[in-house]
């Protein structure tokens, strides 16, 4: 089942287990400076605010009405990161672990390939929440990703147009597998029973969306994808569920839900000026070596430049100079200690 909480969506796998559950929030950020230096992570600017799709038909594609699932709104070169966090259970000490697919128009985040129900070990083209605590963007070298930046479908810009030459699915999609119960049980010393079941969300060909928004790389950041930790038939693939997230621009939004987009973010260059921090994000966990097809497509600048175009306003190289250190693998209630 899948659900939408405080502008959340939630996976839920209860025949699998009672706490087989995934959240990912869709998090507004500043967008870094595409000029070929590597940034460390940027903040979290709050959520963007989620409805379904069916909520709003009478004003929406019928394509958007076919691929059901959900909507967000987004400003012409915004940027965003993905926030994964699991249930924890404090008896086996450690969140229900997911495998998780991401594609943005259908083209594999990880990979560069197009998008395929089935979970892939070789190359591994899904990443494992909790040990992937986020995803801000293409994964086109080891430890390097290319930011999430919103353009609108058709310009030519986005990751799915560049590979495919064609601008017809835009948003983004996702299908989370949870680790079967059998092994999770073996692996973290609990023992239940249940069934298990397969739950959908409907996706179908997709069809041009006079609003919708498609996913572009921007500025290089510093961000490993990690390797599975576990074993590849630990997964289980006979359960799954799935669904396509429509970006829409956000004045499009106004028309569509008669509601106020969020406020237009700041630039990198206001933000670092008032001194806030950046982060880095260390574990020594293996890394993955990023995609060969996902490193020869162009950034926005880089081909907004052979367009003789100006795609990205506002795009000052910035210096850091607030850098925060985080640590992984905390304990559930382990205050982390910073600098004085």
């Amino acid at each position: 089942m899948i659900e939408l909480k405080n502008d959340s969506l939630v996976f839920s796998f209860s025949d699998v287990h009672p706490e087989a559950k995934l959240s990912i929030d869709f998090q507004r950020t500043l967008r870094i400076p595409d000029d070929g230096d590597d940034y460390p992570l940027p903040p979290g600017l709050g959520q963007f605010p989620l409805k379904h799709v069916d909520d709003f038909a009478e004003n929406l594609p019928s394509s958007w009405i076919e691929h059901g699932g959900i909507m967000f709104p987004m400003y012409q070169s915004e940027a965003l990161w993905l926030n994964f966090s699991s249930e924890y259970l404090d008896e086996n000490a450690t969140e229900y672990p997911f495998a998780v697919k991401i594609a943005t128009g259908k083209i594999n985040a990880i990979t560069g390939k197009e998008w395929s129900n089935s979970l892939n070990e070789d190359p591994q083209d899904y990443l494992v929440v909790p040990e992937q605590p986020w995803l801000d963007g293409y994964c086109v070298e080891k430890g390097i990703i290319r930011q999430f930046i919103a353009m609108p479908l058709g310009s030519g810009y986005s990751a799915e147009e560049q590979i495919t030459g064609k601008g017809e699915c835009g948003g983004l999609q996702i299908i989370a597998y949870p680790m079967k119960r059998k092994v999770f049980e073996k692996r973290f010393k609990k023992e239940v029973r249940s069934e298990v079941h397969e739950d959908l969300c409907y996706m179908s060909a997709p069809e041009s969306a006079i609003a919708d928004m498609g996913l572009a790389p921007g500025g290089k950041m510093r961000q490993e994808i990690y390797d599975d930790p576990f074993d590849f038939n630990d997964w289980d693939t006979e359960n799954a569920s799935r669904c396509f997230v429509h970006i829409t621009n956000s004045l499009v939004w106004r028309a569509i839900t008669e509601k106020n987009p969020p406020s237009v973010p700041l630039t990198a260059s206001e933000y670092n000026n008032h001194g806030l921090p950046w982060f880095e994000y260390y574990d020594d966990s293996p890394a993955l070596d990023g995609s060969d097809v996902l490193k020869k497509i162009k950034s926005v600048i880089q081909l907004g430049k052979e367009k003789g175009d100006n795609p990205l306003p506002e795009n000052e190289s910035v210096k850091p100079e607030q850098v925060v250190n985080l640590k992984s693998k905390l304990k559930k209630h382990q205050v982390r200690e910073g600098s004085f």
